[in-house]
């Protein structure tokens, strides 16, 4: 990597992209893989004859180009959504990362100011940063939580253009309460802040955990973005979506790529959406695994973060290093986030859940058998 980094640097690349490193967590061919965030439990039999029929249809007009705005898709998720949403208010791209950096390319950019508060999706600096944005950060509580007022103080001090708030937020799990948003957003008003509720992993939410998507009526500028890459199983589909007022779909078409979503992505995502009670019937499962690490972390002692999400955050580690490599030596990967004596675990199947707490107790509990 060494070697790389100083070819590239050879290069007349942009000053403010200069020494940074490309995101992406180890691809490490191991039985357990648990480090990425992914649905484990993968897409039911029924659903890929359906997606593969669906995907062949669309085949057959490869010749030409595909809807340049994915009507039907916008229907569907519209309608997935709920909230008395209609097409209009809908947008989607490849991956919910190509929706942010759309996001970035309308109303970022030279000159413009992107906030963000860490420990957060690591994305956004890096989304900031290929845009020209310059990129803010902000305070979390001590259970990474954000309080509405200190958190509205700091966007309306700082006058950022964009605001991030992702809940539950990765990699700590927390959930955002709705006055959070609420504030922030109003906190935005004289700098006129776009603010991002990204709610990637929102299926995974304890029952009762409010969305963003309630507080859309009336805010022009707020954006709730998800993805069907989590909940639906379909990371490798790569399809991102928010939802916003009408207005903010009209921006980001002045950013897009010509036809940037596929006939064969377009299809994939309208099947699946076709489908989503059986995608989303998974969800439960996880949560249940995600609730029994959570349980099993707290009984060896370790302080774990609430998790409204598909993984868990836990601490309480000397070595972190040292675990992450017992636990890979094992065979299960999980994923160091850089944050001190913590790491972060996918829920995964109740068999991979189970080598997971079983590995990690002889590792941090030597004694015992």
């Amino acid at each position: 990597m060494t070697d790389q980094l100083e070819r590239l640097s050879r290069l007349p690349i942009r000053e403010n992209l200069r020494g940074l490193r490309p995101y992406g967590a180890p691809q490490i061919d191991v039985p357990i893989l648990l480090n990425v965030n992914e649905n484990t439990h993968g897409v039911p039999e029924d659903v890929r004859v359906a997606i593969v029929e669906a995907v062949q249809e669309a085949v057959a007009g490869l010749n030409r180009y595909p809807d340049r705005e994915f009507t039907l898709l916008r229907e569907h998720l519209a309608m997935y959504l709920g909230h008395g949403l209609g097409p209009d208010n809908i947008w989607a791209a490849n991956g919910s990362n190509e929706v942010l950096q759309h996001i970035l390319l309308a109303f970022g950019g030279p000159g413009r100011k992107a906030i963000g508060f860490p420990p957060t999706y690591s994305m956004y600096p890096l989304l900031a940063g290929s845009t020209g944005t310059e990129y803010l950060t902000g305070a979390r509580g001590d259970s990474f939580n954000l309080d509405a007022q200190s958190t509205a103080e700091e966007v309306a001090a700082t006058g950022a253009n964009i605001v991030f708030l992702c809940s539950p937020n990765n990699p700590t799990g927390t959930a955002l309460s709705l006055d959070v948003v609420a504030e922030v957003y109003d906190a935005g008003e004289a700098a006129q802040s776009i603010v991002i509720v990204d709610e990637a992993y929102a299926e995974f939410s304890h029952t009762g955990t409010p969305s963003a998507l309630e507080l859309l009526p009336g805010r022009e500028r707020l954006i709730v973005s998800r993805t069907m890459s989590k909940a639906f199983a379909l990371a490798g589909a790569r399809l991102g979506y928010l939802a916003a007022a009408p207005e903010i779909a009209d921006a980001l078409r002045l950013v897009r790529l010509p036809y940037h979503l596929s006939a064969i992505t377009q299809a994939t995502a309208v099947a699946a959406l076709t489908h989503s009670a059986k995608l989303l019937a998974n969800v439960d499962e996880i949560k249940r695994q995600r609730d029994r690490i959570v349980s099993g972390l707290t009984e060896l002692g370790l302080p774990v973060a609430p998790s409204d999400s598909n993984f868990v955050l836990f601490g309480g580690l000397q070595d972190p290093q040292a675990v992450w490599q017992g636990l890979l030596d094992a065979g299960v990967l999980i994923r160091d986030v850089g944050i001190p004596q913590h790491l972060r675990v996918t829920a995964g199947t109740q068999e991979e859940t189970s080598i997971f707490l079983k590995t990690l107790e002889s590792l941090i509990r030597p004694s015992v058998s």
